[in-house]
């Protein structure tokens, strides 16, 4: 499969990644993060490393998928808390949803964990100490804006890849992720799904360069991040 260290385990990792897609009902786009933006607008850019010490990215496709193995695991235990400890008065529905999103996330996060193998950058350590996770308001808006950025950092990260079946499996995580963008955006606003704050005149979703994208998620994490290893073009 994608496996860096031996293609052997192929097609048992996509198989396994297939099934958890396949589960119940999701939907379709994405859109800007501005909450993580705002969030993290007095975040300094040393906070992911990138000149001193920080959990080091690695280079070339390594990196990237190690990129985006740290937003996997952010998107994974941000849902598991949320699952864990449902907010107020949240429906069946709503609960339904994001209890799919959280299974989601963690089949992504340990699709890349078993694809990188001892490639694999550690376990991070997050901070969700500016969320409430007793309020429908915190913890959608907070989805959106996770959902938002790791569609943007996907769609950024794409065209640095070389080997294209990387490309291939990043292009149907991505289009998972703008389902989960589109459904949490009508959660919160009903028609929101596909407005002019998810995709731009063009029909196109967004793209972010991981330096943009870490510093936002910077916010979120206590273990440092080191991108300075990463591809630009």
């Amino acid at each position: 499969m994608l496996n860096i260290e031996t293609k052997k385990n192929q097609p048992d990792l996509i198989g396994g990644m297939a099934k958890s897609f396949s589960r119940r009902k999701f939907l379709g786009v994405m859109g800007a993060g501005s909450a993580l933006v705002v969030v993290a607008a007095s975040c300094k850019k040393t906070n992911l490393g990138n000149n001193n010490g920080g959990v080091d990215l690695g280079s070339g496709d390594v990196g990237v998928l190690n990129y985006a193995y740290a937003l996997e695991q952010l998107e994974a235990a941000f849902y598991m808390q949320v699952v864990a400890s449902p907010y107020s008065q949240i429906s069946d529905m709503e609960k339904s949803y994001l209890t799919d999103i959280r299974d989601h996330e963690i089949a992504h996060r340990e699709f890349f964990k078993a694809a990188l193998g001892s490639k694999a950058i550690q376990a991070l350590e997050v901070n969700f100490s500016a969320i409430d996770f007793t309020s429908r308001t915190s913890v959608l808006g907070t989805a959106k804006a996770f959902e938002d950025l790791g569609v943007s950092a996907y769609n950024g990260a794409g065209k640095l890849l070389v080997n294209p079946d990387y490309l291939t499996i990043a292009g149907k995580i991505v289009s998972v992720e703008a389902r989960h963008a589109a459904w949490v955006r009508d959660a919160i606003t009903p028609g929101s799904f596909a407005d002019m704050s998810a995709v731009n005149a063009m029909g196109l979703d967004m793209e972010r360069k991981p330096d943009d994208v870490l510093a936002i998620a910077s916010a979120f994490l206590k273990t440092k991040i080191n991108a300075s290893n990463l591809p630009t073009s």
